[in-house]
């Protein structure tokens, strides 16, 4: 079985507004706007066998639909050459509790922790050699980004093969949470303020 995670999709409106702010960043591959998504565990390579036990698995996780905040700009790691660059996520006990029942049912799964702390954000670009003294411009221009109200209410769990193309992303399953979110997810007026691009 190739490479696997586990994800959260985003709407249309939030990954508009991440394509908004891609770009002016020498150095910098940006990741294709239909392959946005916040990971919330990444398998790697597991064996057939396994990977179905983990379906059945996530079938059984529940937990209530919620929604969350995209916030600032920042970059792996955070000291010497960056390497990701990435926009956070606002703190979001709702996403905590997840990521902690997800950890628990794969454990049963005979998977092991994932051993660094869960450090939720969206991936917007991979960065080459000698991109770091362009990217504390870049964030600082962008620190004010934000997108609220991104409803949640399924995760996938997600194939990766890589191509020559670059990586190829399949959802194997989708999982629904629970409860049904009030409100819409229109354009939220009040961040254009705050866009900077």
């Amino acid at each position: 079985m190739p490479r696997s995670f586990i994800a959260i999709d985003f709407p249309e409106r939030a990954v508009n507004r991440l394509q908004d702010i891609a770009f002016g960043l020498p150095s910098a591959v940006w990741v294709p706007a239909h392959q946005y998504h916040l990971t919330l565990r990444f398998l790697k390579d597991i064996e057939d066998s396994v990977f179905e036990d983990i379906q059945h698995i996530l079938s059984d996780v529940r937990s209530e639909s919620f929604h969350l905040d995209l916030k600032s700009v920042g970059h792996f790691p955070l000291r010497g050459n960056p390497e990701v660059l990435w926009v956070g996520v606002a703190s979001n006990e709702s996403l905590s509790r997840l990521n902690r029942k997800l950890e628990s049912g794969l454990k049963r799964a005979g998977i092991e922790p994932d051993g660094r702390k869960f450090h939720p954000h969206v991936t917007l670009a991979r960065l080459k050699q000698g991109a770091l003294r362009h990217v504390g411009d870049f964030e600082v221009q962008h620190s004010l980004f934000k997108v609220s109200d991104i409803p949640v209410e399924e995760f996938h769990l997600y194939s990766s093969r890589l191509t020559p193309e670059g990586a190829l992303h399949t959802v194997e399953a989708s999982y629904s949470l629970d409860g049904i979110l009030q409100g819409s997810d229109e354009e939220d007026v009040s961040g254009e303020a705050e866009r900077v691009a």
